[in-house]
């Protein structure tokens, strides 16, 4: 476990940010640069840590993320436009954020020494159908005009000025391509955030089309041992990692019905039209980061939903 480190964590008040820091705060400094878009760190005492610092501002100011940054050892780059409907109405903060962001974050960290650079990319590089996608698999340049690929293009440039820092100037950098992270402390557009919210409520739980598309679904505390991984070794260095759980596969109707029944909920299934551009099958391969990392997914699809309808049940 990585210790008495001042690790910077931009996009760090956010749902994956929030988790990385409940683990890292008690051994570590942690320096929290968010721009409050999406606040799930508020829900817990963090802000109060002794070891924790928040600082309100947008990656899209290299002087504010130059202060930041400063006397910090490692950095895990999350901040990020993400989520389709954001995308939708925002696409060009996202290609900024996301593109723009990024490179002045990693100019900071040049400058600052840092000892590690853990970069946050998408499994949506991967493009629409994606089975046991591994990390030397082609990625996705997307159809220009349609927006849901703006995302994957932006998050995917990205990557590239990340490891181009690392032949050029010797950025000590690891890309991580999370699939489907669902949990405690989730705020923003996620399915199974969504679903179970309504399921608790009793209102209707709404699939986009008919349901039938597969996803495989990482439980938080999983995907944050292997974010820690990344940050801890050095075999991560100058890799691309997925990490998700292969294991947990399932359609989205039938990811709807299960927690219907496990919250006990009378919560009826609707559906809608589909997206304009889906995802029709999403599953992992994590090998390499099961041979470089000793990455290894633990928690069931079926505990990790009882998990999460206790805490948003808790949160009222």
């Amino acid at each position: 476990m990585i210790e008495n480190t001042e690790i910077l964590l931009t996009g760090g008040a956010g749902f994956i940010g929030t988790n990385l820091c409940r683990i890292l705060a008690d051994r570590n400094r942690v320096v929290i640069y968010d721009n409050g878009h999406r606040d799930a760190i508020h829900l817990t005492d963090l802000p109060d840590h002794p070891n924790v610092t928040v600082i309100k501002g947008d990656v899209l100011d290299p002087a504010g993320v130059k202060k930041a940054i400063a006397g910090c050892r490692a950095v895990i780059h999350l901040a990020a436009i993400a989520g389709i409907d954001t995308v939708n109405k925002r696409p060009t903060v996202t290609m900024k954020v996301n593109m723009t962001g990024t490179a002045n974050v990693i100019e900071a960290a040049v400058a600052e020494k840092v000892e590690r650079f853990v970069d946050f990319s998408t499994s949506e590089v991967y493009g629409p159908f994606v089975y046991n996608a591994d990390e030397n698999d082609s990625t996705i340049h997307g159809r220009v005009g349609v927006l849901r690929w703006i995302y994957a293009v932006s998050k995917l440039a990205a990557e590239h000025m990340t490891h181009c820092y690392h032949v050029e100037y010797g950025l000590p950098a690891v890309t991580v391509r999370p699939f489907n992270i669902y949990g405690p402390y989730q705020v923003g557009e996620g399915a199974i955030q969504k679903f179970i919210l309504a399921a608790l409520k009793g209102e209707p739980l709404i699939i986009n089309g008919d349901g039938s598309q597969i996803r495989a679904w990482c439980y938080i505390d999983d995907f944050v041992r292997g974010v820690l991984l990344c940050l801890e070794k050095e075999e991560a260095v100058g890799e691309v990692f997925n990490l998700g759980n292969h294991r947990t596969a399932v359609t989205i109707r039938d990811l709807a019905e299960r927690i219907i029944q496990l919250s006990g909920s009378s919560s009826q299934l609707v559906t809608r039209e589909a997206l304009a551009a889906d995802v029709a099958l999403r599953i992992p391969s994590t090998a390499k980061a099961r041979k470089l990392l000793g990455f290894e997914p633990e928690i069931s699809l079926e505990e990790g939903l009882k998990r999460s309808i206790e805490w948003y049940r808790e949160q009222g």
